[in-house]
């Protein structure tokens, strides 16, 4: 089978590592992809938003499955513009009605009040409700939630226990900050959790759990300072015992995947479930349409099926017939990145040493080739990720390579996993 994968970072990088592995797997085409996807494919440059452009590449290549890695172009709609001019064509990813449940926060808070699914307590204001928002603020406790309503690169969340500062950040937000994505807020209330990621893959009707992971967003030690889209990331996470498992499969799971079939959507692909552990129960914080990143680099490293089947059940209806088998090894992922992120950063730095990295697995994120040298191309530049028996073991086989691995102005957190056992 000949798949296009279309993204760019490491989530796509993990993707492609997977996919290689698959006897079901032709040819591999990442577009635009980066020097870490094209170790297991061809890279090439189609403008996406070119609908003609797009179909072109896929038809003259005999693509026969279109795998979608980032969000943004599924809340764009990009499944429906393919469905429409290539019925037979396999799309991994959800309609547009589908990406909705990443697209806009309010739409999702809709969604899980309709069908019960347990979330944040919330109210969601527009622009011309700039004063209303400030009124509630002062009538609810604090932590305060504030949530731009679009995609926000994974930045659009913000956190604070200062009624003032939530003011300034719904006026700023309100002004610009993040775009049109910040054209309504949702205010909600502070869940006291800890966090873990669910995936499922789902055509629908039916759906299989992914391996469970959990992300750590904030860019210092100990999940201090500003969040990022992920400064790395574990799996198996230990607090998730058969009573929080099974709670989240009957009061999550179930009824999202139910109430996707009975408003219809057509949804074939991944689902990720961003959850909180409320004195052991379950909250939804957030449904993201595609794959996680850094999640990705520990979840298909600990995925022991073929990829590209599972993929293909989707669209031969027999994805319930499959069984989910897991690597027991813990997965760690180490995220190095560049100085100053998630802020201004300087890109362009030289990559040395990763030819000298051994027992960890490199995903790119954020790199480029020029003059066949491999150059920093974004905030989050690599990740390292080791698989061990003991979670302290990965940990620290990533963090060997992650010293070794030598860029100016890197940066990365040494303390991935140290909340949970």
């Amino acid at each position: 089978m000949n798949i296009l994968l279309i993204g760019s970072g490491g989530r796509e990088s993990a993707f492609a590592w997977k996919l290689h592995q698959s006897p079901l797997l032709e040819k591999l085409y990442i577009s635009p992809g980066n020097p870490g996807t094209e170790q297991f494919g061809t890279n090439v440059n189609i403008d996406i938003d070119n609908i003609e452009e797009l179909v072109g590449f896929i038809t003259k290549s005999n693509i026969e499955m279109v795998i979608i890695g980032p969000e943004e172009p599924l809340v764009n709609g990009i499944y429906d513009k393919l469905k429409t001019l290539l019925p037979k064509l396999k799309i991994i990813g959800p309609s547009k009605r589908g990406a909705m449940l990443e697209g806009s926060k309010a739409y999702a808070k809709e969604f899980m009040k309709e069908f019960g699914i347990p979330t944040a307590d919330y109210k969601v204001f527009n622009k011309q409700q700039k004063e209303d928002a400030f009124h509630f603020i002062d009538t609810i406790k604090t932590p305060i939630v504030i949530k731009a309503d679009g995609l926000a690169g994974g930045k659009g969340v913000i956190i604070t226990e200062d009624k003032d500062q939530a003011k300034k950040d719904i006026a700023d937000i309100f002004d610009g900050k993040f775009g049109s994505a910040g054209d309504n807020v949702i205010i909600e209330e502070f869940l006291d959790g800890v966090e873990y990621s669910v995936f499922v893959i789902t055509d629908s009707k039916s759906y299989k759990m992914l391996p469970i992971a959990k992300d750590y967003k904030r860019v210092g030690l100990a999940d201090t300072g500003l969040n990022t889209g992920g400064m790395g990331a574990i799996s198996p996470v230990s607090f998730i015992n058969d009573d929080l498992l099974i709670k989240t499969v009957v009061k999550i799971i179930q009824p999202t995947i139910s109430g996707i079939w009975q408003k219809d959507i057509d949804y074939k692909g991944f689902i990720f479930f961003g959850l909180t552990n409320v004195n052991g129960d379950p909250y939804v914080i957030e449904y993201n349409c595609r794959m996680g990143d850094p999640e990705s680099e520990v979840v298909f490293p600990r995925l022991k099926n073929d990829l590209v089947k599972l993929l293909n059940s989707l669209y031969t209806n027999d994805i319930s017939e499959h069984t989910i088998e897991h690597e027991s090894n813990y997965a760690v992922t180490v995220m190095l990145t560049s100085s100053n992120y998630p802020e201004n950063y300087e890109t362009g730095k030289e990559i040395k040493n990763l030819d000298k990295i051994e027992d960890s697995i490199i995903f790119h994120a954020g790199t480029k080739k020029e003059d066949g040298k491999i150059l920093t191309n974004g905030g989050r530049v690599l990740t390292v990720t080791s698989l061990a028996k003991k979670k302290e073991d990965a940990l620290l086989q990533s963090l060997k390579n992650a010293n070794l691995i030598d860029f100016d102005n890197k940066y990365f957190r040494d303390d991935i996993g140290f909340d949970v056992e």
